[in-house]
């Protein structure tokens, strides 16, 4: 039995109007499903994405920035403070961090050898920049420029190391402590050699007693082909 929830009287089911008041008879049941079809969700349907920025603008955004700071700084070191060229620091670390971000943003096409060989000539003229605030430009042309041409050298054997022969993880940990020992025992010998002191090796020795130990594990594991499986399940690689 319904009745009219206007008017309160009795309905005959199969009425669809209230005789009296005119009221619309709607089943609750039918009632709570309309509702539910009709009712928003409480979160948008089609799910939202952030257009990516553009490799092409971000490159513009970093080139007008660094280009910025650096004008800034050289006119406020031609116009202000005049008493040193401190501006030549600025200018040297936004080329050096504009070069560093060319082959991840400006172009990334460029080859790894092209990429490290810039990113080495940037650092050595980032190094001949702060010699102008240096009575001596000895350091650089004797110490720093040998240092990076050495890093940088290191630096692009490890990556022909790692493209040409193998990327496995454990043969690049085993180029990278033979590099590292070579490269410690070659930038002490340096620092001797402008200090003019006797070419003999201290420190570089120790660094270079620990990577022959991990570099001759990593021969046995390599050399061992279930030692080997058994280092690559354990360490997920």
């Amino acid at each position: 039995m319904s009745y009219c929830v206007n008017c309160g009287v009795k309905l005959d089911p199969s009425l669809d109007r209230c005789p009296l008041c005119n009221t619309p008879v709607v089943n609750p049941n039918e009632l709570k499903e309309l509702a539910k079809k009709q009712s928003l969700p409480p979160f948008p349907v089609e799910k939202g994405q952030v257009e990516t920025v553009k490799r092409k603008d971000l490159a513009i955004l970093l080139s007008v920035s660094l280009t910025a700071a650096s004008a800034v700084c050289v006119l406020l070191n031609l116009l202000v403070f005049r008493s040193n060229p401190w501006s030549l620091y600025v200018v040297g670390a936004c080329l050096v961090v504009w070069v560093l971000a060319i082959p991840a943003v400006i172009y990334t096409r460029m080859p790894i050898y092209a990429s490290l060989l810039c990113d080495g000539l940037a650092i050595a003229l980032y190094q001949f920049l702060i010699g102008f605030n240096t009575p001596d430009h000895d350091w650089f042309f004797r110490l720093a420029l040998p240092i990076t041409a050495l890093c940088t050298a290191a630096a692009l054997l490890f990556a022909f190391l790692l493209k040409k022969l193998s990327g496995a993880f454990l043969m690049a940990g085993l180029y990278f402590f033979s590099e590292a020992a070579l490269l410690c025992v070659g930038i002490e010998l340096l620092i001797e050699r402008f200090l003019s002191l006797p070419l003999r090796l201290t420190w570089s020795a120790i660094v270079l007693s620990i990577c022959a130990v991990i570099a001759v594990a990593l021969l046995t594991i390599l050399s061992r082909k279930r030692l080997r499986s058994a280092v690559r399940r354990r360490l997920h690689f």
